[in-house]
């Protein structure tokens, strides 16, 4: 199944993407759970094209959930290449009602977010991952096992969809910092 994500691309939406503005904490959407998707409804594809684009013209961003668009819907973009963490990369892909079946391995580490821009935190996370969900266009539910950095980048944006941030995972105030690079 893995191999269907990694040929997958935006283009096969059929639909040009859209730059959002990407909602900033504490935005009540980004605290409500996402809804299921359709793969197959018009508006989830185009929100899938959007969400790709945006994701490519943001320096620094390896993901992006619908919440953080505004809207409260299970969808995400994902692409770790290039990242200097990266072990695992599938490539760019999309997935919706993304489920974690399989992790293992917890490992602290730093994390960011495009909707929480000023901080980090340290966060607990699964260093090995399985993960299931829908290409948006598809009904084949696809399986994605992966480990690392992409890994967490699956975790956090699977978290935005259940209207969670980073700095609900961390240990403390101790645990969250101010930015030191802006991108």
């Amino acid at each position: 199944m893995t191999e269907a994500i990694s040929a997958w691309s935006a283009e096969l939406l059929g639909v040009e993407g859209r730059v959002l503005d990407v909602v900033r904490a504490p935005h009540p959407v980004l605290a409500t759970e996402g809804a299921i998707v359709d793969p197959l409804d018009p508006e989830m594809i185009q929100l899938a094209a959007d969400l790709v684009a945006t994701m490519r013209v943001s320096p620094g961003c390896v993901g992006l959930a619908a919440p953080q668009v505004g809207v409260a819907a299970q969808l995400f973009s994902l692409d770790v290449s290039g990242h200097p963490k990266t072990r695992t990369c599938h490539g760019v892909f999309v997935l919706c009602n993304a489920r974690i079946v399989e992790s293992s391995r917890n490992e602290k580490a730093r994390e960011g977010c495009m909707s929480v821009p000023d901080f980090t935190g340290d966060v607990k996370r699964a260093t090995r991952l399985t993960v299931t969900g829908v290409l948006p266009g598809s009904t084949e539910v696809v399986t994605i096992s992966t480990d690392g950095f992409e890994a967490r980048a699956l975790q956090h944006e699977i978290d935005h969809c259940a209207g969670k941030l980073f700095l609900d995972r961390v240990a403390g105030a101790h645990a969250v910092y101010p930015r030191k690079v802006y991108q």
